[in-house]
């Protein structure tokens, strides 16, 4: 495939493929099906909800472009086997890109719009190992009435333990979470698991639908993208072995964890099938979990282990979520003064 130089790229129709995946045959063969199937094509501008004025979609285009203007975007190998399923219901579709650049080892977005006006949108930019930069994270889930919403970057290393860390990435970008918070407030109940893969500045919210919060919603992507691509073009590589090490095995605990206890994989589960997600989960979403390290979930989170040795379902072990905001406006942990359930 060729290299996507300069943003005019993403006016050019980019093949998406269907797949329905409610046949009950092997998961190789669906894949099989899909690529040998070409004869559904269409671009991400091409869409039965073109006409809307609200559409993930539109962020997907400009995080495009905005990247294109600080590193040089090809396509990832995993565009060729991911790039668009059809539902079991027939109507909604799961539309994949995926790139990578000299620091980004993966960028990732899986758009779905749905035929009841639900829409996802999951966008990641993961570094390179070669680089601690946090990792992009928005996970958006809205229906006609309501939203669900995560927009961070997430800390690489843990923050609670290393406050150099910290101050290198969050330092400034206080102002810009408080700014956004104020805006998009607390969306109850986090749990303490979930928070320590988050950061001083995350949004975690719900709100209402209506035009004037997507406004809002879509400056808030839009401002903590672009600060995550100036602290890329900040970010030196890393050349000790044992730091660039460290960074891996960082990311690999994070995917490990995103891969098995991310809520939005019953989402998935309903729309394709249970096979199907694990497969999008672990080889799309969330790639790098099965090459980036060998430790397993429970290596990592012990905590978790069920006496016949299985991971134990529950979001949460220790039992405690956070009701109300656990950082103050200096961007300080005070989650031991916060209303804890």
């Amino acid at each position: 495939m060729e290299c996507f130089s300069s943003p005019g790229w993403f006016s050019i129709s980019t093949p998406f493929l269907g797949l329905k995946s409610k046949n009950k045959f092997s998961l190789n063969r669906k894949y099989r099906s899909f690529n040998k199937d070409g004869s559904r094509c269409m671009s991400m501008s091409q869409t039965a909800d073109e006409s809307s004025g609200f559409s993930y979609k539109k962020l997907i285009h400009f995080a495009l472009e905005e990247t294109n203007t600080h590193t040089l975007l090809a396509p990832s190998p995993l565009q060729e086997k991911y790039s668009s399923l059809l539902a079991m219901d027939d109507k909604t579709e799961l539309q994949m890109l995926s790139f990578e650049a000299p620091k980004i080892r993966l960028l990732r977005s899986l758009c779905i719009e749905g035929s009841d006006g639900m829409q996802v949108l999951d966008f990641a930019a993961f570094p390179k190992p070669e680089y601690d930069l946090p990792i992009f994270c928005a996970n958006f889930f809205t229906t006609a009435k309501m939203n669900i919403i995560v927009l961070d970057l997430n800390p690489l290393h843990d923050i609670m333990d290393q406050e150099d860390y910290k101050e290198k990435y969050y330092k400034d970008l206080i102002p810009l979470g408080l700014k956004y918070s104020e805006l998009l407030p607390w969306g109850g109940k986090l749990t303490s698991e979930s928070l320590r893969f988050f950061s001083p500045i995350v949004i975690w919210t719900r709100f209402s639908s209506s035009p004037h919060n997507h406004s809002v919603l879509f400056s808030a992507f839009k401002e903590y993208y672009q600060a995550w691509l100036e602290l890329m073009d900040r970010s030196d590589e890393e050349t000790d072995a044992f730091q660039i090490a460290l960074n891996c095995e960082a990311q690999h605990k994070y995917l490990t964890w995103r891969s098995e206890k991310d809520p939005g994989h019953g989402v998935l589960k309903r729309l394709i099938g249970e096979d199907l997600a694990k497969n999008v989960i672990r080889e799309f979403l969330f790639n790098g979990v099965s090459d980036l390290g060998s430790k397993t979930f429970l290596d990592y989170f012990p905590e978790y282990r069920c006496e016949d040795g299985k991971v134990n379902e529950k979001r949460s072990m220790i039992g405690k979520s956070f009701e109300n905001r656990p950082w103050n406006a200096r961007g300080e942990f005070i989650g031991d003064r916060v209303k804890i359930v």
